[in-house]
């Protein structure tokens, strides 16, 4: 048995795994970013997520090979690497764990814990990749200075449209319209008020769906940010790539997982399009199973378990991507 966790800045997921593929319980609960609710809080949802998910399959912890816990933030803060370690300890005493970032997630499950690079799009945006024994990550440095292409980049940049077509900077299209209604604001300035009440990135980032109805409406400038999303995400991949070291006429596949890739042909197509423009050997590929499953393959892989071609068919019947 495999135990996945892929933590979120909105929501945990759980996934147990046999080594057959079968999946024997799926859980999901809150959010296991620590700036929002600090190491205590982590622990204790990590905790209780563990038993609610074991006890779901009629499991205790001794029945677990080995788990792996994806956490967001993980790895960029060397001073809180024990902390971050020490999380699953109460319900792992015996260490067969590991833990590292939920990019890995991502990876592990888009590619099946193959060769290639996934890219993520959430609230945040990070890549990471393996090749040839090889690992490594671009971009997610967080959202003040980075994650660009991200939902949170996007509601930034939407916004900031907002402002500009307000103070006829540039002409209003479509987005101010939207945002004045959904936000019901009764003055332009009443948006400093509606975006400053938010504390927390994730509530945040939910403004890029604005910027996505006005896209789908037909406002050019949104569709313009979405469009130079895809380009920042394709340049975090181009750039991995060569971080790897994987020459540019090598085959390579490539695939992503995150909230800003459900918007359809705003960002798949383009994001597809800059790819080819920038190397041919990048193949866009799409995620073959939700991370969650990937965090219980890569722990499976973790302990030299590798699941078999019908072990991942077998998975391939009982899971579908987010």
């Amino acid at each position: 048995m495999f135990l996945g966790v892929d933590g979120g800045g909105t929501k945990t997921a759980f996934a147990l795994v046999s080594s057959e593929g079968d999946v024997l319980a799926r859980h999901q609960t809150t959010s296991a970013y620590y700036l929002e609710v600090g190491f205590d809080g982590v622990a204790e949802m990590i905790r209780r997520g563990v038993l609610d998910t074991l006890a779901l399959a009629g499991l205790s912890q001794d029945d677990v090979r080995y788990a792996f816990f994806g956490l967001p933030s993980y790895g960029e803060d060397s001073a809180l690497q024990a902390q971050f370690d020490e999380i699953p300890r109460s319900v792992f005493p015996h260490q067969r764990y590991r833990c590292g970032n939920d990019m890995v997630c991502s990876w592990a499950g888009s590619l099946a814990c193959f060769d290639g690079i996934s890219v993520v799009a959430g609230t945040g945006s990070i890549a990471y990749g393996q090749y040839a024994g090889r690992s490594a990550r671009c971009g997610g440095w967080g959202e003040l200075f980075s994650d660009e292409g991200s939902a949170y980049w996007i509601a930034r940049e939407g916004l900031n449209l907002f402002s500009r077509m307000s103070d006829g900077r540039i002409g209003k299209g479509l987005l101010h319209a939207i945002v004045r209604e959904r936000l019901n604001l009764s003055s332009d300035l009443d948006l400093c008020a509606a975006v400053y009440a938010q504390t927390d990135r994730s509530r945040f980032a939910q403004f890029s769906k604005l910027v996505r109805d006005a896209a789908e409406a037909g406002d050019l400038q949104a569709q313009d940010i979405f469009f130079r999303a895809a380009q920042e995400l394709a340049a975090i991949v181009n750039a991995l790539r060569s971080n790897l070291g994987v020459a540019k006429d090598t085959l390579l596949p490539v695939s992503y997982s995150g909230g800003v890739f459900s918007n359809g042909s705003l960002v798949l197509a383009p994001f597809q399009s800059a790819l080819t423009q920038r190397s041919a050997g990048l193949v866009l590929t799409p995620p073959r199973f939700p991370p969650v499953i990937g965090a219980a393959l890569f722990a499976a892989k973790l302990c030299s378990q590798h699941l078999d071609a019908a072990a991942l068919q077998m998975l391939d019947m009982q899971t579908k991507v987010d």
